[in-house]
C-alpha cells in the first residue's frame, strides 16, 4: 500500500481511514488484471527494430534509470490519482505498467477536488544504496522525495525535502565523494522567475536541502524556458541534461562542467531537424553493458499528450549526441525506426494495458481518478466480472464534469482506436438526472450517457467547451432506452476526431451528435473513460455495472 504524508496535523484514525479507502476504492497493488498486449499500438516491430513513439500515450516528462538488467520509468501525473506511474522494461522498447508510487496526494483535502495542472510535475527516478528514489516538484508546495526497496512498492511516505512556491523538476546526484546534490528549475507562475537552474547541496540521505542553492545556469539569452534538468556524472564531468525553448517547439540542451557548481558549457545536442517530431526533449539517459547509450524523451502531440520516444545516443569528445547526426555537427535529430537496444537477448512484446474486462477484484493499473478517491465510488466484483460505479454528488461549485473528482479515466493509447463499453444502469427511482456513461475528457469534453428521468432512462449526448473558464454543458437527448442495458462506443481518428455511438444489442451501433475533436486537459493529453454522477444528495445512490471496457483498432 502506498502512503502519503500530509502537511498539516492529521490524527492517526483519519490517516488510517484514508489509506484504507485508497486501497479499497482504487486497489493498485503494482499489478493489473489485464496483461494482454495492446491491439492499437506496439512499438516492437518483431524484426529487431522498433518504431517511435515507444509509448503512444501521455507519460509526460519521462525519466528512466537502470538497475541490473532492468529499466524503470516514471512520469508526471499532475492531479491524476494514483500518481507517479512506474513502468518496467527489459529492453527499453517494451514497457509494462507495474504500479504507482502515490495512491493519493497531500494535502488530502486540497487534492480531494480536481486540481487541474497542479500536483506532481516532472519527476526523476534514481537507484541509490539499494533503494529507489523519486523526486518531484509540486509547484504550490515544494519538492518531495518518495522511496522504496522495490519498484513495485510499497513506497514510503513522501518527504517534503524543501518547502516553497515554484520549485519544480528536481533531480538528485550522489557524488563519488559522498556528497549529495539536487538540481531544480523554477515555475514562473509561482516563483516569479524562470529559465534558470539551481544546484543545492543535499543531505546524503536525500531528505533535505542544506543551503539556499547556487544558480548554475541562466538560459534567458540562448536557452529560454530551460527546465526539467537531469543530473549525471561521467568521465570527471558533471552533466545537466535540460530541455529549453518550450514544450512544443524546443530542443535538448546539455550542460557540462568539471565543477558541480559550474561554470557550465552548453550545447544543443538534439532538435527537430528535418523531422516531424516537434520539441524533442526532456527525458533520461541510460548506458548499457554493451556500451550503447539511449535517451528517452517526450514529444507534445496536443490531445494525445506528451508521448514517449527512444533515441540512440553516442558520446563524442565528452559531449552526447542524441538521435541521428546526419551532417556531423554534433546535434542529432529524432529517429522514427531504429535497431533495438543491444541488451544481450530478445524479450517478448509488452505494452501498458488499455482493455479491462473487470474480471479481477482490483481496478486495472491503467485507470486513474481525477482527484483523491474516496470509498463508495467503485467496487470491482470479480465473481460477477463487472465494475460497479455508484453515482456521486457533484461538488456544489461544479458547473460541469471539470469539477467532478470521480471520473475514472485512462490515457489515449494510440493515434487511432475505438473504446467500447457495456453497462447496465440502476438509478435510484426517487431521483432524476443520475447519469453514467463514456467520456472523452479535456478542457473541451464530450460524453454519451444514460440519464434517469421519471419515466425511464434516456440516452444523451453532451458536449462542453472551454470548461476551465466555467462554461457549462450542452445536452441533447437522443432517445429513450427500452431496457437498462446499453453499449457505448467512441471511435478516435487521427487528429483526435471522436465519433460517439450506441447500440442496444452490441452489434449495430448508431452514431450520435457530430464529430467531436478532443483537446488536451491542463498540461495533460485528453483521456477516455467512464463516470457516474448525480446532482442531488441522497442516502442511497443509484449505480451502474460495467461489464468491460475494450480498446480495439478501428474497423
Amino acid at each position: 500500500m502506498w502512503r502519503t504524508k500530509v502537511h498539516m496535523k492529521t490524527n492517526n484514525l483519519f490517516k488510517a481511514i484514508l489509506l484504507f479507502t485508497a486501497a479499497f476504492a482504487v486497489g493498485h497493488t503494482g499489478f493489473g488484471q489485464n496483461n494482454d498486449l495492446s491491439e492499437v499500438w506496439v512499438a516492437d516491430q518483431g524484426n529487431g527494430t522498433f518504431k517511435n513513439p515507444i509509448l503512444y500515450a501521455d507519460y509526460s516528462d519521462p525519466d528512466i534509470c537502470k538497475v541490473g538488467d532492468d529499466f524503470y520509468m516514471t512520469s508526471s501525473s499532475f492531479n491524476a490519482i494514483p500518481g507517479l506511474p512506474i513502468l518496467h522494461s527489459k529492453d527499453l522498447v517494451n514497457w509494462k505498467l507495474i504500479g504507482y508510487a502515490l495512491d493519493r496526494q497531500a494535502p488530502f483535502d486540497h487534492f480531494s477536488k480536481p486540481q487541474h495542472g497542479n500536483g506532481v510535475w516532472a519527476p526523476s527516478i534514481r537507484y541509490h544504496n539499494n533503494e529507489f528514489y523519486i523526486y518531484y516538484g509540486d509547484p504550490d508546495f515544494g519538492i518531495y522525495m518518495v522511496k522504496a526497496k522495490k519498484a513495485e512498492g510499497p513506497w514510503e511516505e513522501p518527504v517534503l525535502v524543501q518547502e516553497g512556491k515554484g520549485l519544480i523538476d528536481p533531480c538528485p546526484l550522489w557524488d563519488d565523494n559522498g556528497n549529495a546534490y539536487l538540481v531544480h528549475a523554477f515555475a514562473g507562475s509561482r516563483a516569479g522567475i524562470k529559465s534558470v537552474l539551481v544546484v543545492n547541496k543535499m543531505s546524503p540521505d536525500g531528505t533535505k536541502l542544506l543551503d539556499e542553492g547556487t544558480i548554475v545556469f541562466d538560459g534567458h539569452e540562448n536557452h529560454p524556458t530551460i527546465e526539467g534538468p537531469k543530473f549525471y556524472k561521467r568521465n570527471g564531468y558533471y552533466y545537466i541534461f535540460a530541455p529549453a525553448g518550450g514544450v512544443p517547439t524546443g530542443w535538448q540542451t546539455v550542460l557540462r562542467s568539471k565543477n558541480v557548481y559550474g561554470p557550465y558549457e552548453d550545447r544543443i545536442v538534439m532538435d527537430q531537424g528535418n523531422t516531424a517530431i516537434n520539441g524533442p526533449h526532456q527525458g533520461g539517459w541510460v548506458e548499457l553493458e554493451s556500451g550503447e547509450s539511449w535517451f528517452a524523451h517526450f514529444q507534445d502531440r496536443e490531445a494525445y499528450g506528451r508521448i514517449v520516444h527512444l533515441q540512440p545516443m553516442v558520446w563524442k569528445n565528452d559531449w552526447p549526441v542524441i538521435g541521428e547526426d546526419l551532417d556531423g555537427d554534433g546535434k542529432g535529430q529524432p529517429v522514427m525506426i531504429y535497431k533495438k537496444p543491444n541488451v544481450g537477448k530478445s524479450y517478448p512484446k509488452q505494452t501498458p494495458p488499455d482493455t479491462d474486462e473487470f474480471s479481477g477484484n482490483r481496478l486495472g493499473v491503467q485507470w486513474q481518478w481525477h482527484a483523491n478517491p474516496k470509498a463508495g465510488w467503485a467496487f470491482p466484483n470479480a465473481a460477477a466480472g463487472k465494475l460497479r460505479l455508484y453515482t456521486d454528488q457533484l461538488p456544489e461549485d461544479a458547473k460541469s464534469l471539470w469539477g467532478a473528482p470521480n471520473l475514472l479515466l485512462q490515457k489515449f493509447p494510440a493515434l487511432e482506436f475505438a473504446a467500447t463499453t457495456k453497462l447496465t444502469f440502476n438509478p435510484n427511482e426517487e431521483l432524476e438526472n443520475e447519469k453514467t456513461g463514456l467520456l472523452v475528457m479535456g478542457e473541451d469534453y464530450a460524453h454519451i450517457s444514460l440519464v434517469s428521468k421519471k419515466d425511464g432512462l434516456y440516452i444523451a449526448f453532451t458536449t462542453a467547451n472551454d470548461v476551465r473558464h466555467g462554461n457549462e454543458e450542452k445536452q441533447e437527448i437522443i432517445t429513450k432506452l427500452k431496457d437498462n442495458e446499453v453499449y457505448f462506443k467512441v471511435e478516435v481518428r487521427e487528429g483526435a476526431r471522436c465519433q460517439f455511438s450506441y447500440s442496444e444489442n452490441g452489434k449495430k451501433f448508431k452514431a450520435v451528435g457530430g464529430e467531436f475533436t478532443a483537446v488536451p486537459g491542463r498540461w495533460i493529453g485528453a483521456k477516455v473513460g467512464i463516470f457516474a454522477v448525480r446532482q442531488d444528495k441522497i442516502n442511497d445512490s443509484g449505480y451502474a455495472d460495467y461489464d468491460w471496457f475494450r480498446v480495439t483498432p478501428l474497423k
